[in-house]
Formats: C-alpha cells, structure tokens, sequence
C-alpha cells in the first residue's frame, strides 16, 4: 500500500491519527449501516416475493374472469360496457426516511365513494361473468399498488446497499490502510530523524569536550 505524499512532521502525524480515529469510527458505522439495511431489505424481499406470487394468483383468476366474460359476450359490447369507467383512483405518493433511504408510501383514494362505481355499464345487457371479472379486478389494485410500493423500495434499497458497501470497502481496504501505512512512514522516519539528532550532538559534545579539555566523554 503506498503511502500519501505528506511531510513527515509531527504535527502531520498528530494530524494522520485523528483521521484515522475517525476513519475508523465511520468504517463502523457504515458496516452497522449496512448490516441494519440487509435485514430490512431482506424481510421487504421476502414480504415482496409473497406479494408478487399472490398478485400472479389473482391476475390469472382475473383473467380468467375476463376470457369467460367474452365468451358469452361478443368484443363489441364487451369493449363498449368499459369505454367510460365511473369510478376514478387517485394515488398520494409520500415517503419514509429508513436508514437514510426514501422509501415510498402510496395512499390510495376513490373519487366517490359508492362500491357501485367500479361498475361503468348497466346490468340490463351485461353478464354476470364481465361483473366477476369487474369485481376481483377491484379487489387485486390494492395489492397491484403495494406491490408497486413495496418493489421500488426494494430497488432504493439495494442502491443504498451497494453504495455503502463500496464505501465500507473502500475505507477498510484503501484509506485506513494507507493512514496506517503513513503513519508508520512517518513514525520511522521522525524517530530516524531523533537517532541522527542524537548522534550529531553527542559529536558535538565530545568535539567541545576535547577542545576545551583535551578529553572526550
């Protein structure tokens, strides 16, 4: 690991362990960050995939709903029955702050609030299959929706994840190495720099000695 370009000084060495100190310190905390992220990630993925597999459950009962709606009905009166829908969803969207990540809320809304508007025909040259279908169609959106939310939090999060992973990575392998290896460049060459010191003032000191005395100590 190369060490940074620093004068090696030891007010820069005081300086290096304070970063250190606190390069270490947030390693610590990304790493929590990013285990606390993979469990509630995990429980979203695991709630997300039995929310998807109810969601493809009720889609094929709609469906089928539908294909035994026009087969007693011809395609005409069966796309004319929903050319004008009575009823209008409205989706709030908010979010929520979960470990730094926005996480989406949607909250949904009826224009009216008569059960009977999901309905947008009259029943008199309808079926009750095309009603069937109109009917578990309305009960799936709820879930289509949460889906929705819960699959974009998922993504959010994922992007967090590998975020801070590439953060926790990059302090534990790149910049708290390198703090550490300049930290020990720095304590070598400071106390290299104390033994020349040393050595030079004690020949100095044997050089005063034999003048004044004749005599080295």
């Amino acid at each position: 690991m190369a060490v940074m370009n620093v004068n090696p000084t030891r007010m820069q060495l005081s300086k290096l362990k304070k970063q250190l100190t606190t390069a270490i310190r947030g390693h610590k905390m990304l790493k929590d960050k990013r285990d606390e992220l993979m469990r509630q990630f995990l429980d979203l993925v695991r709630e997300t995939k039995d929310l998807r597999e109810k969601v493809e459950r009720e889609l094929e009962s709609c469906n089928h709903h539908f294909v035994n709606a026009s087969a007693v009905m011809s395609k005409q009166s069966l796309d004319g029955s929903l050319l004008s829908p009575k009823q209008q969803i409205n989706v709030d969207v908010s979010s929520k702050n979960v470990m730094s990540v926005e996480i989406p809320q949607f909250e949904t809304s009826t224009r009216t609030s008569d059960s009977a508007d999901i309905f947008p025909y009259g029943f008199a040259f309808t079926s009750f299959e095309l009603d069937d279908a109109v009917m578990s169609l309305d009960s799936l959106l709820p879930d289509l929706i949460k889906l929705a939310q819960y699959e974009k939090s998922c993504e959010l999060m994922s992007a967090e994840i590998e975020k801070t992973r590439r953060r926790v990575n990059s302090l534990e392998h790149v910049m708290i190495p390198r703090y550490q290896e300049t930290i020990k460049y720095i304590s070598m060459k400071l106390e290299e720099n104390d033994r020349s010191s040393r050595t030079r003032l004690m020949k100095v000191k044997d050089m005063l000695l034999d003048k004044a005395h004749g005599y080295s100590n």
